[in-house]
């Protein structure tokens, strides 16, 4: 009843005791109220400090007086009421040294009749505007996250954000990439998104990180495997459909997460597909790497499996062999 004063419960109720027995001892209040010796001149401690109780006059200084509760409350009202006058005059200071520091920095989002993209340069720089983007989100967050196995410390710091903009009612659709069925922590941490709200697909490769908001803005990375060239803030509403349109794309083929994967004996994988799909484009081991979120050694792995299986001697025959059997549209691989 008295937390706004400052009082827990135990406080008030040690305050309440001894102005019904003014005249009874620590032992007989701790008696009566259940509470040990340091629990009661705990509360004692912070009647003290709020000018509710002071020593009383004599020789035992054990003994407290109670200041009358209609002047010791008032009191203490009145220097709540100061410190909130104090409070609120340098949030105001505050407020006018923010808007006149803003006056002097270029908007955060694009304003009216400039450029439609802003650069943001370096991960520090990202990550604020991912902060702010993160309170003033209403409605749907999109994400392509790339990179495969995400870290113990992102995906932990993650959680209490997570949980927040889903309470808040916002949707949240996330596209990984298959690869994390391959890390055990990552799986535990979508399928723990899964179970309060977040909804979960994963797709063999995504094209770059991105984020869209309330079908107005997007921040695209600049390049997934240098966080240090920081990312691109979009706003111009042709170029925030063909994103959105692009995430629609890769939503409506990837797969819901906890689905397995079916295929009959010498099909391929949804990751063995793409890789062979990027092959044929003339993609290199390591760019093949980042497109799967997977190490280039293991691009290099499922790459030389897919020779094997399709029983190819070079990659050209297998994309040869691959259009064949009806892996890629006809026309064998991209001389």
């Amino acid at each position: 009843m008295l937390d706004p004063l400052g009082l827990d419960s135990t406080a008030e109720a040690v305050y309440r005791a001894m102005l019904g027995r003014p005249g009874a001892s620590p032992a007989e209040h701790c008696s009566g109220l259940r509470l040990t010796a340091d629990q009661f001149e705990g509360a004692v401690k912070v009647l003290a400090d709020l000018l509710l109780v002071r020593p009383a006059a004599g020789d035992d200084p054990r003994r407290m007086h109670v200041v009358n509760p209609r002047l010791g409350l008032e009191m203490l009202l009145a220097r709540q009421r100061a410190d909130l006058a104090a409070r609120r005059q340098r949030v105001e200071e505050g407020e006018a040294a923010v808007a006149a520091l803003l006056c002097q920095l270029p908007p955060a989002h694009p304003m009216a009749g400039e450029s439609p993209v802003v650069h943001l340069d370096g991960v520090d720089h990202v990550r604020d505007y991912l902060a702010r983007l993160h309170e003033e989100v209403e409605e749907e967050i999109l994400t392509f996250a790339t990179g495969g196995a995400q870290t113990e410390e992102n995906m932990h710091a993650s959680r209490p954000l997570n949980r927040q903009l889903l309470e808040r009612g916002v949707r949240m659709r996330t596209v990984y990439l298959d690869s994390i069925h391959n890390h055990a922590p990552t799986v535990a941490h979508v399928n723990w998104l899964a179970s309060i709200g977040g909804e979960i697909r994963t797709a063999p490769s995504l094209s770059t990180r991105m984020i869209i908001t309330d079908h107005r803005l997007a921040l695209v990375a600049l390049d997934d495997q240098d966080s240090s060239l920081g990312a691109l803030v979009v706003t111009g509403r042709g170029l925030i459909a063909a994103l959105e349109a692009l995430f629609e794309s890769v939503w409506d083929r990837a797969e819901p997460l906890g689905r397995a994967e079916r295929t009959p004996e010498r099909s391929l994988t949804r990751q063995q597909q793409e890789t062979l799909r990027l092959l044929a484009r003339g993609y290199t081991d390591e760019a093949i790497a980042k497109r799967l979120g997977v190490s280039p050694r293991t691009a290099r792995r499922i790459a030389t499996g897919l020779l094997g299986h399709l029983d190819a001697r070079s990659r050209f025959q297998a994309g040869v062999h691959a259009a064949q059997l009806g892996y890629l549209p006809a026309g064998g691989p991209r001389p």
